[in-house]
């Protein structure tokens, strides 16, 4: 296993500590975990296709003018 060096603020790493403490683990294996799941993900871009592709069906029914789609 190769280590790895990381720089972040000291109460960042003080909350994950303690996070990684409430879930029984360390940080370290919190930090092994999430670099597993990160590698392992689609990329973004594939699941935005993806995700449109199942949406594909859903029309607006017109088309909305600048100011309605800007509109909160």
């Amino acid at each position: 296993m190769k280590n790895v060096t990381l720089s972040a603020e000291e109460h960042l790493i003080e909350q994950a500590r303690e996070i990684a403490r409430t879930q029984r683990t360390t940080l370290n294996a919190a930090f092994r975990e999430w670099l597993r799941q990160y590698t392992t993900q689609p990329d973004a871009g594939q699941r935005y296709d993806e995700v449109m592709k199942r949406l594909s069906y859903v029309r607006a029914g017109r088309k909305y003018t600048r100011d309605e789609m800007n509109e909160r």
